[in-house]
């Protein structure tokens, strides 16, 4: 009677090689395509001997131990073993159908795409790639893209600041503290100063990272090494001076960026002094600010 709808395919079933009956032996060895097999056990087995199927089991006509299959009496001319069938372990799913497996059937710790990625992949993550068919793996850090803003980070400063000094010093609050995410990443700083004096002098601007000097002139017949420098003409005037500045720290520890600024004797340097209009009506004081932005390589 044929079966009612698809016929169910379990198991790993294959047909041993043909057996020659030896006299008085009752012990052969299974093989397939002449290698040994194992059976998972004689009930997984159809043994036929002279055209009858045999009951498996020590207590009927054969038992089955490693890849030896022994009958329980020996046989002799004239005996035939029509076949011996291995049905492999019939609890088992066999082969699914292509396209048969979901993935929730899949252990997480293989390709199933059902665990998401919750940050951008190190640079020793895999993918896959077909290259030209053939299937293979390949390293983020030679597909990533470069030059990508990884931070950013500001500082405004609207109060005054003043100093006296000849000396470069500090100009507080115009600093920016940046921690880099690789040790190849670039750093572009951009400042906005706004720098009065207290009459016509000579004024000088110096960007400095951590305690280094940094984008600044060389220091050719002894001249003193400066990143702007300003030459207000007259009292009371404000000058916007603008910097900008690809570095490369080469770190991935917390960094400082700061403005230093130095007067001429007897003169007096003000970052963000107000500025009245020809009137002398009204007061106007605009702000200073440093950004740090992290660009990728």
């Amino acid at each position: 009677m044929a079966y009612i709808g698809k016929t169910p395919i379990v198991g790993n079933f294959q047909k041993c090689d043909a057996i020659t009956v030896v006299n008085g032996q009752a012990a052969y060895t299974l093989q397939v395509s002449s290698t040994n097999v194992v059976p998972e056990s004689e009930n997984h087995m159809l043994v036929s001997l002279n055209g009858i199927l045999q009951a498996p089991g020590a207590d009927n006509s054969f038992t089955v131990s490693g890849s030896t299959l022994t009958f329980d009496s020996n046989l002799a001319t004239g005996d035939v073993i029509d076949f011996v069938i291995l049905l492999g372990n019939v609890l088992d799913l066999g082969t699914p159908s292509d396209g048969t497996v979901t993935n929730a059937k899949l252990a997480q710790d293989i390709i199933s795409g059902e665990t998401a990625l919750a940050s951008e992949p190190a640079d020793t993550d895999e993918f896959l790639v077909s290259d030209a068919g053939t299937l293979k793996r390949i390293d983020y850090s030679l597909i990533k893209g470069g030059g990508k803003i990884a931070q950013v980070v500001q500082t405004e400063k609207t109060d005054t600041f003043t100093t006296t000094s000849t000396s470069f010093t500090d100009i507080t609050g115009v600093t920016v503290d940046i921690t880099p995410a690789a040790t190849s990443s670039k750093i572009l700083i951009i400042a906005s100063i706004q720098v009065g004096g207290s009459s016509t002098v000579r004024e000088a601007l110096k960007l400095v990272r951590d305690s280094s000097d940094i984008h600044i002139g060389d220091a050719a017949s002894s001249r003193t090494r400066a990143t702007i420098f300003i030459n207000p003409q007259g009292a009371g005037v404000v000058h916007s001076a603008s910097i900008v500045f690809l570095d490369s720290p080469s770190t991935t520890s917390a960094t400082t960026y700061k403005i230093q600024g130095v007067v001429e004797s007897g003169n007096e340097l003000t970052i963000n002094r107000s500025l009245t209009d020809s009137d002398s009506a009204t007061y106007y004081r605009t702000p200073s600010s440093i950004t740090a932005i992290e660009v990728s390589a």
